[in-house]
């Protein structure tokens, strides 16, 4: 089982970072050891003192395949959840800065919260709408018809780099209002109105 998670989805959020907009989609990873299943409370790491919440929509993937053309992407996930991709800002800015990798930035235990799945709604091409909710305000809000790269664009364009598996997850990128976590937050992610992920951080 791998995570494989997409960066600057989201023009806003691009702009909000002040990256360029990609051409393509720009793909990372995660390891297994990086999930964090519902309801478990993220303990906030020592080695960073920057630790930014990143609120996403989360395919299943349902098959395998490898070099899968994008008309065909479609049946390659069934269920969506939320996921929080956790980043360490300040150990991924030193990073860039070096052009050093930055997986300790974003890989590391814990870095991916997910909720429970639930069904791809039948008009998901229409946009799917989901928010988090710091302490009860709301910080992001997000659509997914604003997404750079559509999820059939991302399983076609991944699949031509690594095979899809069963039960892979895939964090399909986040929108603007991305911030910083403290102990004694409390994040809950909102799909469609419905309350579907809650995170206590400690």
């Amino acid at each position: 089982m791998k995570i494989l998670c997409v960066g600057r989805n989201y023009v806003e959020h691009a702009k909000e970072l002040n990256n360029p907009v990609p051409q393509a989609p720009m793909l990372f990873m995660k390891p297994a050891t990086a999930l964090l299943n519902q309801g478990k409370p993220f303990y906030h790491p020592e080695f960073s003192q920057d630790i930014h919440y990143e609120l996403e929509i989360v395919l299943r993937i349902s098959g395998n395949g490898r070099h899968i053309e994008p008309e065909f992407a479609h049946k390659y996930y069934d269920q969506i959840a939320l996921g929080i991709d956790f980043t360490a800002r300040d150990l991924q800015s030193r990073l860039k800065e070096k052009g050093h990798p930055w997986e300790i930035a974003k890989a590391f235990d814990h870095s991916a919260v997910v909720s429970p799945f639930v069904d791809l709604p039948v008009d998901h091409q229409q946009g799917i709408h989901f928010e988090l909710r710091k302490n009860g305000e709301v910080v992001q809000s997000g659509n997914t018809r604003d997404m750079i790269f559509s999820f059939d664009d991302l399983i076609s364009y991944s699949s031509r780099f690594f095979k899809l598996q069963t039960g892979d997850y895939f964090f399909t990128g986040t929108p603007a209002g991305v911030g910083p976590v403290k102990v004694g937050d409390l994040l809950e992610g909102y799909l469609e109105g419905e309350k579907l992920l809650h995170c206590a951080i400690r």
